[in-house]
């Protein structure tokens, strides 16, 4: 009987509706059309509301996007130059090499090796997609596959893809502004980085910590695709130095490799000067020296 009572409901219901006088009919059909568009009325209005959120979420999203942006650009320009020492240090022992390094825009790099002598003359260089090293002690180019990317840049703490590669966190990843937080006074931006769908890159995400002020980086984390905490980059010694703010002293930390860490320490920069493509060639890489 139970399952039969909204069927006897809805024939007494119409037995009702049917033998009632005319008026009452009306005000039930008033009612009804009332109801249906009360439910039409919030069933827009929610969707209205949804689509506010997602307008707002857009617009969170171009923000943190646009910040990312000018944190890049305020980085590496149009064009840079650097002469810069690196630190290797480990529990036991010590190791500095000197560096010069190129850019131009966000798809031509190349990173000479000026000391020590054992490794003078070595050269990565990337040109768009493709990256390759010189090694002068064989005198021979090795070209560095994608799978390469995560691996360690001349035994350091940065990878392939930190110090050759630079993959662009502006146009490989989507953008999430987390929060506000404060490194040594310093108001930052806290900006989630998503890797997009089959991005070449080797970081799942990324979290930016940028100066509100001046669109410095001053802190960043990166995590792999378990969303496990692999490395953390902290900068400081903010100085003027080829006409805008640069933080001189980068510092790259092993989540799980205690007394472990790399220091890059820039001495020279230059930004927004003409070079040629042509500059970023393997013939580049052979005949370049000190």
């Amino acid at each position: 009987m139970d399952g039969a009572k909204p069927w006897l409901a809805g024939m007494l219901g119409l037995a009702l509706v049917c033998l009632a006088p005319v008026s009452v009919v009306a005000e039930t059909l008033i009612a009804e059309t009332l109801i249906a568009e009360t439910l039409i009325a919030e069933a827009t209005g929610t969707q209205t509301r949804v689509a506010e959120r997602s307008v707002v979420n857009s617009s969170d999203a171009a923000e943190a996007r646009e910040i990312v942006r000018r944190a890049d650009e305020q980085m590496r320009g149009k064009s840079s130059y650097v002469v810069a020492t690196m630190n290797i240090v480990r529990p036991d022992w010590t190791r500095s090499m000197s560096m010069k390094s190129w850019t131009k825009g966000q798809e031509l790099s190349l990173v000479l090796v000026t000391a020590p002598a054992k490794d003078k003359g070595s050269v990565s260089l990337k040109r768009y997609r493709e990256m390759w090293n010189w090694v002068p002690a064989i005198e021979r180019i090795i070209k560095i596959a994608p799978s390469m990317l995560s691996q360690s840049w001349m035994g350091s703490d940065f990878t392939n893809d930190d110090l050759i590669n630079q993959s662009s966190i502006v146009v490989d990843y989507r953008h999430q502004l987390v929060q506000h937080e404060s490194i040594e006074g310093d108001d930052c931006f806290v900006i989630d980085a998503f890797a997009k769908p089959d991005a070449p890159v080797v970081w799942s995400r990324i979290r930016l910590w940028i100066s509100s002020r001046d669109y410095l980086q001053r802190k960043v984390e990166f995590f792999d695709e378990f969303d496990e905490l692999v490395n953390t980059l902290t900068t400081s010694d903010i100085q003027e130095m080829g006409g805008r703010k640069l933080a001189t002293k980068m510092v790259m930390i092993p989540a799980d490799k205690p007394g472990q860490r790399t220091e890059l320490i820039t001495h020279e920069a230059a930004f927004d000067f003409e070079i040629g493509d042509d500059f970023f060639s393997q013939q580049q890489m052979k005949a370049l020296r000190d």
